[in-house]
């Protein structure tokens, strides 16, 4: 049986690597935290738009350090702009999803975006999915039916939003794939930002309530943190491998548990510990398939049949 070529012990940089998607993966579940309270207050196209415009304030300490408005320039304004309207409508459904189900319950369906990118990956990328892969997507799905019907209530409104996210975050990471290969992180990051703003701009007039000065600081929070988020989380993919990184994202649901309980006193139930393992072991499943089958085939025969 084939084996997986692995280092002795982590170098600093994958230890590096590993913190910051720890610290990534606090900092968005803060994030939701406040995002889940403001929603009680506000529209959810007025949070998108603060958190948009204050991610422009990271946004612009990005730029200085890559080139300043040199590393904006692009020839697919057009992929940009669709691109951030899928990832828009994707972080709608998460705010939809917040404000109407609890903090674990929302994070436990959101690792089924892996299987949709697995998915979406054959008729967008051209990409062959074998049966292994196909059976862990099917495992998975079973899995976030578990958790869609706790109560027998299948498919109840924070689910539906639930589960559109993950939808629409895999379509946005296929997006992604195909357009790495030309554009700079920064570029894609500019972009998306700045269309946030422009979709959320146009939603204004239909739902606005004026923030107190706490809450607009508290906005204020949201941008911030998710500018200095999304910085940690490419940190953490430079230093170290997918596949040394990528589990530390499950560390969301440790938070998501803690502060749901704190704060609202939620309690996540059997139903949805089973599908969460479930869930979690088929994306792992996933990565792990998808590192296996990108080792250079000399690594395989050193390692032995």
């Amino acid at each position: 049986m084939s084996a997986i070529p692995l280092p002795a012990r982590l170098t600093d940089n994958a230890r590096r690597g590993i913190i910051y998607m720890i610290a990534t993966i606090f900092i968005f579940a803060i994030i939701n935290l406040f995002v889940k309270s403001l929603l009680a207050v506000y529209p959810v196209t007025e949070v998108a738009l603060f958190r948009a415009i204050f991610s422009t304030i990271p946004l612009a300490v990005l730029l200085a350090a890559n080139g300043g408005l040199a590393a904006i320039r692009t020839k697919r304004l057009a992929d940009h702009g669709l691109r951030a309207a899928v990832q828009f409508a994707g972080l709608l459904c998460a705010f939809m999803a917040l404000a109407h189900m609890p903090l674990a319950d929302y994070t436990a369906i959101s690792f089924s975006t892996p299987l949709f990118v697995t998915a979406l990956s054959v008729p967008f990328l051209g990409e062959r999915v074998g049966i292994y892969r196909w059976s862990a997507v099917l495992v998975g799905f079973i899995g976030v039916l578990i958790m869609a019907q706790p109560n027998g209530e299948f498919l109840r409104e924070g689910v539906v939003f639930a589960i559109a996210n993950a939808m629409l975050n895999a379509g946005t990471t296929i997006a992604l794939r195909r357009m790495t290969a030309t554009e700079s992180s920064t570029t894609l990051v500019f972009y998306q930002i700045t269309f946030t703003i422009v979709f959320a701009l146009a939603c204004l007039p239909f739902a606005w309530v004026t923030p107190s000065w706490i809450d607009l600081c508290s906005l204020a929070a949201i941008g911030l943190g998710s500018g200095v988020g999304q910085y940690w989380w490419t940190q953490a993919y430079r230093y170290a491998p997918a596949a040394v990184a990528a589990p530390f994202t499950y560390t969301s649901m440790i938070w998501a548990m803690l502060f749901g309980y704190l704060v609202w006193g939620d309690l996540p139930t059997l139903s949805l510990v089973i599908g969460a393992v479930i869930v979690t072991a088929s994306g792992l499943y996933i990565l792990y398939r998808e590192v296996r089958r990108q080792v250079p085939k000399s690594a395989m025969e050193t390692a032995g049949e």
